[in-house]
């Protein structure tokens, strides 16, 4: 696991946003398709279904994952895929946190929180 400083999460967050914004729009696009595909599914159960809408369904997913793992390989939590928002290990007073931030919140880091305690327990830096 990566640990972050503040000044290093805060200068990959250019990075990171770019990458959510990616994701949100693939995000939005595979639940457009949710209906699609699940009628796909079910003529494929009886020899049919919407092959060329399973297609894109298929590469909508691939892409998610691909972007996903982009974010992974940067040391970046993905912890909600429709609000943006990852989490950055990070140490304070010698234990792991996690540094908190979602797309439409600011240039930088403005909040942590306790592994345990998730997004509820988020306090001002």
């Amino acid at each position: 696991m990566k640990i972050f400083t503040l000044e290093e999460a805060n200068a990959l967050l250019p990075t990171v946003r770019n990458i959510l914004t990616r994701i949100q729009r693939v995000h939005q696009r595979i639940f457009a398709y949710r209906h699609a595909a699940k009628k796909a599914a079910e003529g494929a159960e009886h020899g049919g279904g919407g092959l060329l809408e399973g297609l894109q369904y298929a590469k909508l997913l691939m892409d998610l994952k691909s972007q996903t793992v982009e974010l992974e390989t940067l040391g970046v939590q993905l912890k909600d895929f429709e609000r943006g928002l990852v989490d950055f290990p990070s140490l304070r007073d010698g234990r792991i946190v996690l540094l908190c931030w979602q797309i439409g919140e600011g240039d930088k880091l403005e909040w942590w929180h306790d592994v345990e305690a998730g997004f509820a327990g988020r306090t001002p830096l």
